[in-house]
């Protein structure tokens, strides 16, 4: 086919989704769609950076609009904002330097350049990590004293997408008081229509984000690397890792070091990623599942991580554990056998097992909006709460002592030394918590709406559910609302301590909801509810 045969990229990539084998080669009209389109489009940093389309709304142009605004900001020199980004002006953030790395999609290596090049054009000392994950970028900017990073990358989201995550110097995700300031600039620079020249990166250094990653890991003492690469060779045991063809790849190998009892799952390139969704889910997890089933060895770990390294999902073979149970048996495994204290810190659309070991244990519980990001103030090490474990429903998590990202080589570790201390598989240990401290049921799914609702629309529509439920009221399930959290979407608690909730996704144009009830038998007609209540509120 030509270019010319397609309107735009959202028609190619429709073809090329419909089979992945035969229309791959059409990602070369991708790309001229991607390089040539100078069609402006409105940035939003949601809970993770910008995302959108590569062709589409991820332009070359638009890349360079939104870096140009990063430039700006920096210039500005404005001094809340400055304090913000933890440096005093733009000297010193030329100085000290940006890191810039991408994970393994299309076009990663060729955006990072676009960006490179607007920083050394400027004067910005540029450190560029190549194809990295986003914790190692944030571990780097510790290591070299760098004032930010800027990391090419839509995490878990489909191939048809690209992304762009702005941390600043502390490590961590970028906080609206920083991002309201590059969706200003951007937008105004959109709305110009501004054409930004192409210039080419000069005297950038190059760096190896895994070595300072380990370099970071040992610095910390989070966990102890050589006890567990002894664990692996000398027990009984066997570990599976699917990569699911992202820039995860690689890692454990250095790391964990190479061992025959270690099995890596899809490692080679594939902009496509199979034609599967890229994330740490149950179904993607089968393939891990089945390997480690043909297995004999007394203790087994698998996992699934997504492209960019900050999500991940657990399986002893036998039961399949999300991040909804695995976080809280973090909780219970740093304070109960490693002896860290402090908070347990959770999304609110996160499952409320963690909540019952904390309250049994006396641990303080801090739940915030979703968005990592919003973990920030308990996982400075100068923190008045620090928090034991930080992790969220959507599969990722950090700790005590760790980055200010999610990591999901810090959950791996963990789930590691959890074998090694326990000697118990995972699905062992957890259904010792849950005759402790009670099973929950927790489950997700999204309706996904039309781009242009996305931002203060969509919050808009589902707004009237604040005006349609009210605590006291009885639902259709025949429970009695006991509660409304309204931190982030509508959070409906009922009198059996199930619960759900609706909110507008940050990343995607999509509306999420989340239930858990306290058995397997209510949550088909708890989905069905928010579904429901969800449709509704956008008819409206």
């Amino acid at each position: 086919m030509k270019t010319e045969s397609f309107h735009n990229a959202d028609e190619c990539w429709e073809i090329i989704r419909s089979d992945i084998k035969k229309n791959a080669p059409l990602l070369k009209e991708i790309k001229k769609f991607a390089l040539e389109s100078k069609t402006p489009t409105t940035v939003v940093f949601g809970t993770s950076g910008w995302r959108g389309e590569i062709g589409t709304d991820f332009t070359f142009n638009n890349v360079r609009i939104t870096t140009t605004a990063i430039i700006e900001m920096f210039k500005e020199e404005d001094p809340k904002l400055m304090m913000a980004l933890g440096v005093k002006n733009f000297d010193e953030i030329k100085e000290r330097g940006v890191i810039v790395g991408h994970d393994n999609r299309f076009l990663g290596p060729e955006f990072a350049s676009t960006v490179m090049g607007l920083l050394t054009n400027v004067g910005i000392k540029v450190y560029y990590a190549g194809e990295s994950i986003t914790p190692e970028l944030s571990a780097s900017i510790e290591m070299l004293q760098a004032a930010c990073s800027i990391n090419l990358t839509p995490s878990h989201n489909p191939s048809n997408y690209a992304g762009f995550k702005f941390n600043p110097s502390d490590g961590g995700p970028a906080d609206k008081e920083i991002t309201t300031i590059i969706e200003r600039n951007a937008n105004r620079l959109m709305a110009e229509n501004r054409i930004i020249e192409e210039k080419k990166p000069e005297g950038v250094k190059t760096i190896n984000s895994i070595v300072l990653y380990e370099g970071f890991i040992k610095k910390r003492g989070i966990v102890d690397l050589e006890r567990i690469r002894c664990f692996i060779k000398e027990k009984d045991c066997f570990i599976c890792i699917d990569h699911i063809h992202g820039a995860t790849r690689k890692r454990p190998n250095i790391l964990l070091g190479e061992n025959s009892k270690i099995e890596y799952l899809r490692t080679n390139d594939d902009y496509l990623f199979g034609g599967v969704p890229p994330e740490p889910s149950e179904k993607n997890m089968k393939i891990v599942m089945e390997t480690l089933r043909k297995k004999n060895s007394r203790l087994k770990l698998g996992v699934i991580m997504d492209p960019d390294g900050d999500r991940i999902r657990f399986t002893d073979g036998e039961v399949d554990i999300s991040m909804n149970h695995f976080g809280a048996m973090a909780l219970h495994f740093l304070y109960t056998y490693k002896k860290i204290s402090g908070v347990l810190v959770k999304s609110v659309a996160t499952s409320n097992f963690g909540n019952a070991i904390a309250g049994r244990l006396g641990i303080p519980i801090r739940e915030t909006a979703v968005g990592f990001k919003n973990f920030r103030p308990y996982l400075l090490q100068d923190a008045k709460e620090r928090a034991i474990v930080a992790y969220e429903e959507s599969d990722g998590i950090s700790g005590y002592n760790n980055t200010l990202e999610k990591d999901a080589m810090f959950g791996l570790f963990l789930a590691i030394e959890m074998m090694m201390v326990t000697g118990k598989n995972l699905g062992e240990y957890l259904r010792e918590l849950e005759e402790e401290f009670g099973v929950f049921f927790p489950e997700r799914a999204a309706v996904e709406v039309d781009r242009s609702l996305a931002g203060s629309l969509l919050s808009q529509k589902l707004s009237v559910l604040k005006e349609t439920l009210s605590v006291g009221n009885k639902i259709s399930t025949g429970n009695v609302i006991k509660d409304l959290i309204t931190v982030d979407g509508i959070k409906v608690v009922l009198d059996d301590d199930s619960w759900f909730l609706i909110r507008p996704s940050g990343t995607e144009p999509k509306v999420r909801f989340y239930v858990e009830t306290r058995s397997p038998e209510n949550l088909d007609n708890m989905i069905t509810l928010a579904d429901t209540l969800t449709k509704k509120a956008l008819d409206k």
